[in-house]
């Protein structure tokens, strides 16, 4: 690799140092360390996203880009590109996270037409293998970019145009095909733009049945190439459209449900969609959790002053640790992860910055981890909850769920044992109190 595209050369590797951390090591996160049964590294399974941390050139809607990295700097062609997908997997190993995520587009330079899009994208994921095997990394899930396009204006599986449609479909068979190629855990469809701006001029019943059927496609292809990771839908309720049908995990199991597709996708929860949803990031985890269908993390943040997506890096352990409570209770990852679905803010232009906000990212997320670990093991919340729920557990709760119990037997019991049930307290400032006494 030479100095233009050893980005980071000037840094060392990221290692765990404890308490006598520098600023360019990791406090907390030691990967080896056993929590609860599995290593850090086995319970967080980190991972970088290509497309915040190496494709965005820091622009937003009032300004243009101010990042001066070099593989940015170049005309969009085959060097820039592999330039990048170089320094990409160089900076995941050099942060020593086992994982990295893309789109389709992220790893190639830009294509027109199919013939250009197949041959480019093939390319990339022939060098993606390559690095993968030097650099010992992995993919945690790959993608398919449907929105950023102005084809996908009006949305990819849900446009109103079918050759849009086949477009997306050519994109995605290919990310699929190239991530069960490069032994992928997971294949990710986000919703970017399967929404509608306003009600005159969408058919919204055409649009939801367009998009169960290119759901059902994308598992039945998944089965056919032998892809044995979770196919993942991405939560997301508004921006950029104003209405989006994944809006929250509930919505999407309700979606899944319809098209008999709840026993084959699970959710990717996204803690800035959450919010912007009207939910806490553990909420939704939780909801996963108890609907079944809980599968992996993008692991960022939203600012509470601000309705949009902004993707910075988390850095509230407290809300971390919550959120870290409902993964476990959910069963931890299987195929899922931490991806760092996050970015550096525009003011933050150095290379070394991009060091920091995922130091920071790990660190949090492993204290939040070893806080879990510390509220789990007291037991006192566990105790509670399940004291709280003990009559279902007894002779009403049993008999309210058998199978040839009516609305009115139910009814008569309530009669006939002249039931006179009391509020009983749910402890809710004793509960927050023991969290913060493990923070």
């Amino acid at each position: 690799m030479s100095a233009e595209t050893d980005y980071f050369s000037q840094f060392p590797d990221i290692a765990y140092e404890g308490e006598n951390a520098g600023e360019l090591s990791y406090r907390y996160y030691d990967k080896n360390r056993v929590v609860m049964g599995k290593t850090m590294e086995e319970h967080l399974r980190f991972s970088v996203c290509m497309w915040h941390t190496f494709c965005w050139p820091g622009s937003d809607v009032f300004g243009g880009g101010t990042f001066d990295r070099p593989w940015l700097s170049h005309d969009v062609g085959a060097e820039a590109a592999a330039m990048k997908r170089r320094t990409a997997l160089e900076f995941v190993r050099k942060l020593d996270l086992p994982f990295y995520c893309f789109h389709d587009v992220d790893v190639m330079e830009p294509a027109d037409n199919v013939a250009d899009y197949r041959q480019r994208f093939a390319t990339a994921v022939d060098h993606l293998e390559e690095l993968q095997e030097t650099t010992g990394r992995r993919l945690l899930w790959g993608t398919a970019n449907l929105f950023s396009d102005p084809r996908y204006a009006a949305g990819a599986a849900t446009s109103p145009d079918p050759e849009v449609y086949a477009w997306a479909a050519l994109q995605v068979r290919s990310a699929m095909d190239a991530t069960h190629r490069l032994g992928g855990s997971n294949y990710v469809l986000w919703g970017g733009r399967e929404g509608y701006e306003t009600l005159l001029n969408t058919d919204l019943g055409r649009e939801l049945d367009n998009f169960g059927r290119f759901l059902s496609l994308v598992v039945e292809h998944k089965h056919k190439i032998g892809f044995e990771g979770a196919i993942l839908i991405e939560p997301k309720p508004h921006e950029p459209t104003k209405h989006q049908y994944d809006f929250d995990t509930a919505t999407v199991y309700g979606f899944l449900k319809r098209y008999g597709l709840e026993n084959e996708v699970q959710v990717n929860i996204e803690a800035n969609h959450a919010t912007l949803s009207g939910h806490t990031f553990e909420h939704e985890i939780a909801m996963a959790g108890a609907l079944g269908i809980f599968g992996s993390i993008d692991a960022n943040r939203g600012d509470h002053q601000n309705g949009w997506d902004t993707d910075q890096f988390p850095n509230s352990v407290e809300e971390m640790t919550l959120a870290m409570i409902e993964i476990i209770r959910a069963g931890g990852f299987k195929t899922g992860g931490f991806n760092f679905d996050a970015k550096v803010r525009r003011q933050s232009v150095d290379a070394e910055d991009l060091l920091h906000g995922h130091i920071g990212g790990v660190d949090v997320l492993a204290r939040a981890l070893l806080n879990a670990e510390r509220i789990i093991e007291d037991g006192r919340i566990n105790e509670f909850r399940t004291s709280r729920y003990a009559g279902w557990h007894g002779e009403l709760g049993r008999t309210i769920h058998e199978s040839t119990t009516s609305l009115s037997d139910i009814a008569d019991l309530a009669i006939d044992r002249d039931l006179r049930p009391r509020h009983r307290s749910g402890r809710q400032e004793r509960l927050e109190n023991l969290v913060n006494r493990h923070m």
